[in-house]
């Protein structure tokens, strides 16, 4: 996973292995955290409906099903 500030125009990018997605994820402080909310990634992107931080899956990531 690669963490991008919540306030930055860019989305934080995920691989295969980051699967299934949440927010807040490990990589923000703890002081500033909500409720723990999984994302629905199926179109590549999501965006958490708490904090607005958007998420997606990095170019050619392996995503396997369950």
């Amino acid at each position: 996973m690669t963490a991008v500030p919540q306030n930055n125009a860019s989305a934080i990018e995920l691989d295969g292995h980051d699967l299934p997605a949440y927010c807040p994820n490990p990589a923000m402080t703890s002081w500033s955290s909500h409720p723990r909310v999984f994302l629905e990634m199926s179109h590549g992107e999501a965006k958490c409906p708490y904090c607005g931080t958007q998420y997606r899956l990095k170019p050619g990531a392996v995503v396997h099903g369950h």
